[in-house]
């Protein structure tokens, strides 16, 4: 048996087969020792990530942040941290970390939260948006 299996069940899936498959894996699984089961929201897909990418790269190239410009994965941080209100903690060395949040454990949901909060920043700030980034945003904001 695969080590991980799993199934999506929304409003077009009806319980009572899903439980039933549930069931079916678990009895499986039970013959190789414990097993465990999660629930969980589908994550972000690799085509919303795709999206972000372009975005962040119009932030960076034309946002001074505090007299600096940051890279895009920088700016990826500052936008994570504040999607959640950021948490700082002293660095190992001096100075400070802020920690985000990580997009590959988002929810789709949050992470169109996400794209929503870079487009507000970046339209506050005249960031001229690549026909990449607003079509990125058009098919996340759809999702």
């Amino acid at each position: 048996m695969k080590r991980e299996v799993t199934i999506t069940v929304d409003l077009l899936v009806s319980v009572n087969p899903a439980m039933a498959w549930v069931r079916d894996m678990l009895e499986k699984g039970l013959r190789g020792g414990p097993v465990m089961i999660a629930l969980s929201r589908p994550r972000r897909t690799l085509d919303q990530n795709a999206k972000l990418w372009p975005m962040l790269t119009d932030i960076s190239r034309q946002v001074d942040w505090y007299g600096q410009r940051l890279t895009p994965d920088e700016w990826k941080h500052v936008f994570t941290a504040a999607l959640r209100k950021q948490k700082t903690v002293p660095g190992i060395d001096g100075g400070f970390v802020v920690l985000g949040l990580s997009t590959s454990k988002m929810d789709k949901g949050l992470f169109s939260e996400l794209i929503e909060l870079m487009y507000a920043f970046g339209d506050e700030r005249e960031v001229k948006w690549s026909k990449k980034s607003r079509e990125a945003f058009e098919q996340v904001r759809n999702v």
